[in-house]
């Protein structure tokens, strides 16, 4: 018999149904600690890194677990290596005096790495509409320009298609991810104001059509006067502005203005509310509940609405 098959050597079942690009990219991830010191962030990181109290559970964690989950890096020519995600990790070791981290090292281009730190980032709670805002139009800059590299036609195809990958990554509507790029066009006075819910997220795209002499009048009445623009309001001084007829004193009168109230006064009796609440309640208990229950239900009314 020949025996010529006993030296056959059989291809394992990863390898065939792997993909070429698949194998060439596991040969690239390498996994190693990683000085702090050889760390720079990256490059415009539009993501606060905050010594916070999520920071402070963060840093108990990892003095007393490690770091569990690898940074992502890429190494840069002068030797350093450029965070892609891990950067809280990183500024949790520094607080709890460890020197170094496990990371996971790669290969990659500028819109490769901006691609992979704004999705890494995303997922986390608390975001600031001014880094959403950022992280958006960096994401879809660098899908742009991997789209003109395939040879596309035309540039707008190419941002079109953009915004439809960065609507369908984050789980939201092409016109929500439109309007809070818009939002990039704003000063930055007036952006701090809607990270700090002073400025109302729609008003404020509104607002962002404005040209920058325009966007302080605004900013400079709302500190004057105490008030924040109305939707319809900010469409009014949106409206002006576009007709040339927008003017510093106009500004201030329309934000001045008494606005409507949505609703009229509620009342409800005590023996409306006495079978919701134990006999020992206050009415100031009362009312903290109840005010409780209502901020969570707007919450879940403006996740609906990003949703849109």
């Amino acid at each position: 018999m020949n025996s010529s098959g006993r030296n056959i050597s059989l291809t394992p079942l990863d390898d065939i149904f792997s993909t070429e690009a698949d194998r060439q990219g596991e040969k690239r991830v390498q996994v190693q600690n990683l000085p702090l010191t050889d760390l720079v962030p990256f490059l415009n990181h539009p993501f606060r890194v905050l010594d916070d109290e999520r920071m402070m559970e963060t840093v108990e964690s990892v003095r007393e677990y490690g770091v569990l989950s690898p940074i992502i890096v890429r190494p840069l020519s002068d030797g350093t290596y450029e965070i892609i995600s891990g950067h809280r990790r990183k500024r949790a070791c520094e607080l709890a005096g460890i020197d170094e981290i496990p990371a996971i090292i790669r290969d990659l281009d500028d819109d490769e790495a901006t691609i992979i730190m704004v999705d890494s980032n995303l997922q986390r709670e608390n975001i600031l509409p001014s880094e959403r805002a950022k992280a958006y139009q960096m994401k879809m800059d660098a899908l742009s320009h991997q789209g003109a590299r395939r040879d596309l036609t035309s540039r707008q195809v190419g941002e079109k298609l953009s915004v439809t990958q960065v609507a369908e990554d984050a789980g939201t509507s092409e016109r929500q991810v439109q309007r809070f790029i818009r939002l990039n066009d704003l000063t930055p006075p007036l952006l701090d104001k809607v990270d700090q819910g002073e400025l109302a997220f729609t008003p404020a795209v509104e607002l962002s059509f404005l040209q920058p002499q325009e966007q302080e009048w605004v900013f400079t009445a709302l500190e004057e006067t105490q008030q924040t623009p109305s939707l319809s309001q900010a469409q009014r001084i949106k409206q002006e502005s576009k007709a040339g007829t927008l003017t510093e004193e106009g500004v201030k009168k329309i934000i001045s203005e008494e606005k409507k109230p949505l609703y009229n006064s509620v009342t409800l009796s005590h023996d409306t509310l006495k079978k919701y609440f134990p006999r020992s309640y206050t009415v100031k208990q009362m009312e903290a509940v109840i005010l409780k229950l209502l901020d969570g239900w707007l919450r879940k009314r403006e996740q609906a609405k990003e949703q849109r």
